[in-house]
């Protein structure tokens, strides 16, 4: 069989600010607050990446899963248990709605869909199996189930027209896609497969073209998928926690990878925790913001 001519495997991969967080995670890029944020979970912080390095704000909370731009400016943010929201790009959050009690589980990852609701997942802290789910925030902060008995919810992203979504449980080692019909996600299928000997799928991002970019845990990589669920690409790392990606950049051409330190042994001796960018030859799709 010959090669496949999109494969790229030794795409040039830059440290953009070196270990600046402990378990980086969250990429996302949104001209309206500056470009770049993300979050360094565990320590309860959002970083923005400027021109003079990163800039570090502190929620009060004891972990900080994910951020979003709220279409008439701001932001929300999702903590432990907590929703937050801010009314300005630098302004410190608070508390708007509960989305969780169990104190053995917390928020993870998540996003918005193209009606601007939150999708927000949960997983448990020793992430049992089936003890999280992912839910719907609507504009009025009204909260819906949408999926039961997730273990590790993370990356979700929708595809350029909007029609589906990718959806990773972490633990089931499968990147889904769901049919996203009247506003409802339906028909969740399985779309690609990870091997559980080739790590953990983890966070995701969508691209123009409509293939997925997912961030692989444990394997240093972060895989493109084309739209039928073919490896189309493979980025590698100099870490092995990969957690998320994005596309940024003036022309959404940069890749923006996290990487965490989570688990790692004292001395470890890489440079876990810190930004990467690469420039994997597509473009990607403006974030989704928030309706509230």
């Amino acid at each position: 069989m010959a090669p496949n001519p999109l494969r790229r495997t030794g795409v040039p991969v830059e440290n953009v600010t070196g270990p600046v967080a402990h378990h980086a995670e969250g990429p996302v890029w949104w001209p309206g607050w500056g470009g770049l944020r993300w979050v360094d979970g565990e320590a309860g912080d959002l970083l923005t990446l400027t021109d003079d390095g990163v800039d570090r704000m502190h929620l009060d909370d004891a972990y900080l899963a994910f951020a979003r731009p709220r279409r008439n400016g701001g932001y929300v943010a999702v903590g432990a248990h907590d929703l937050y929201l801010a009314a300005a790009p630098d302004e410190i959050p608070h508390r708007a709605a509960r989305l969780v009690d169990d104190p053995a589980v917390r928020m993870n990852d998540g996003g918005c869909d193209p009606q601007g609701r939150l999708l927000a997942g949960s997983m448990a802290y020793d992430a049992s199996a089936g003890a999280g789910a992912l839910l719907r925030v609507g504009a009025d902060l009204a909260v819906t189930p949408l999926l039961p008995s997730v273990s590790v919810s993370n990356g979700i992203a929708f595809s350029p027209g909007g029609e589906r979504a990718y959806y990773v449980d972490s633990m089931s080692h499968r990147v889904d896609v769901l049919e996203f019909a009247d506003g409802e996600l339906v028909e969740r299928r399985v779309f690609a497969e990870v091997p559980a000997a080739e790590g953990v799928p983890d966070g995701l991002t969508v691209a123009a073209d409509g293939s997925v970019w997912v961030a692989v845990w444990g394997a240093g990589r972060v895989i493109g998928l084309d739209p039928s669920g073919a490896e189309i690409a493979r980025i590698a790392l100099p870490v092995p926690q990969v957690s998320a990606c994005t596309f940024g950049g003036d022309d959404l051409g940069t890749l923006f990878i996290t990487t965490s330190a989570q688990g790692l042994p004292s001395g470890h001796g890489t440079e876990a925790g810190s930004l990467y960018a690469v420039r994997p030859g597509v473009r990607g799709l403006p974030v989704l913001p928030f309706a509230g």
